[in-house]
């Protein structure tokens, strides 16, 4: 199976695999449970043939009042299980990016789970990203911890509000990435035509956050907040009107020089850790002189991906500008979001 992420039905997993032996020790009914799961999907990932990796959430029917105190909201997703064995690429990022997305595209209220508190480095993830602790829940496996994201209000801190994107006097831009990085940087807007194959599991493809590096002068600009649509270059030996698209929405964190690096060691040190680039790549663009390193959030794939001739006729992008980056209007930046069909509980105007 290779290094894959997989969207499968219960029945088919490998319920023997060492992988859940912890989760058996913690639960006393856990195969029981999987077992009942058994026409259900979850979220696997495999390195080699071995699980290493298992999510399943689910829209809740009700109010939830198995926790103290009881979770009240229209609409409520829970992560039912969500393990990782961590190898150092992230995946647990990628994980709450799919439960989130999910919470979204349900127009849900809140996202929440229950965890013991020796999982302190999940909890550490989870918190990062907006999950606050809201109670307990007592059963006879003993104590677990209420966490609970709101998906409804925007705090101003860009990362714990991921993924809502807050578009009230931000800034947006569009800005262009080539067809070799863009597809493995950004997993969830892979196009149709593409080979999956080219998505490892690697911290740049997991990663909510993002680093792109490059030397257009007016990146120099970008302040945190501001908001970039992504738009992949044209196909090799295909025509750019048809073939270039904007598949995504990120969330500038921080932008830096070149020049604040003290040499090339440190700007590899902070360019890779999110990076696309090898080290032969950011060696090649250092010696240019004059690049950027922008770090982003991954908060948004389009559902329906806008040509170059889309933007342009229903958008209102002008054909002659540079398009390598350019800010948009909000009403540009309004219509992208309406064309690609984004989720509009992502987005907080």
């Amino acid at each position: 199976m290779g290094n894959n992420l997989e969207y499968e039905r219960f029945e088919d997993i490998n319920l023997h695999d060492d992988f859940f032996d912890s989760l058996k020790e913690d639960y006393c009914d856990f195969e029981q449970w999987f077992n009942r799961k058994r026409n259900n999907k979850a979220f696997v990932h495999y390195e080699g043939n071995k699980i290493d990796g298992f999510l399943y959430f689910k829209l809740e029917d009700d109010n939830v009042t198995d926790v103290e105190p009881p979770i009240y909201a229209k609409k409520i997703v829970k992560i039912g299980t969500f393990k990782i064995n961590p190898h150092g690429t992230r995946l647990g990022e990628r994980f709450i990016k799919k439960a989130l997305d999910f919470a979204i595209s349900q127009k849900a209220d809140l996202c929440y789970l229950t965890i013991f508190e020796k999982h302190e480095a999940l909890i550490k993830l989870l918190t990062k990203y907006g999950f606050m602790y809201s109670g307990i829940k007592i059963t006879s496996d003993g104590r677990e911890l209420v966490l609970v994201k709101n998906l409804q209000t925007v705090s101003g801190n860009i990362v714990y509000d991921y993924p809502l994107i807050n578009t009230n006097e931000r800034r947006k831009f569009l800005i262009s990435i080539y067809p070799q990085y863009h597809s493995a940087m950004f997993p969830d807007s892979i196009l149709k035509n593409e080979d999956s194959n080219i998505i490892s599991d690697v911290t740049y493809t997991n990663s909510i956050h993002k680093i792109y590096v490059c030397r257009m002068n007016d990146i120099r600009s970008l302040r945190k907040g501001d908001i970039l649509v992504i738009y992949r270059t044209k196909s090799e030996g295909r025509s750019a009107e048809y073939s270039s698209v904007a598949t995504s929405i990120c969330v500038v964190e921080k932008v830096k020089n070149q020049n604040e690096f003290t040499d090339f060691e440190e700007f590899y040190k902070y360019a890779s850790r999110y990076s696309i680039f090898d080290k032969e790549d950011l060696e090649h663009w250092y010696s240019k002189g004059g690049c950027y390193v922008i770090k982003m959030l991954y908060n948004a794939a389009l559902k329906k991906r806008p040509t170059r001739k889309t933007l342009i006729e229903k958008v209102g992008l002008n054909r002659d500008i540079y398009w390598g980056f350019t800010e948009l209007t909000d009403e540009q930046f309004e219509r992208i979001v309406e064309v690609g069909e984004i989720d509009e509980g992502i987005i907080i105007y």
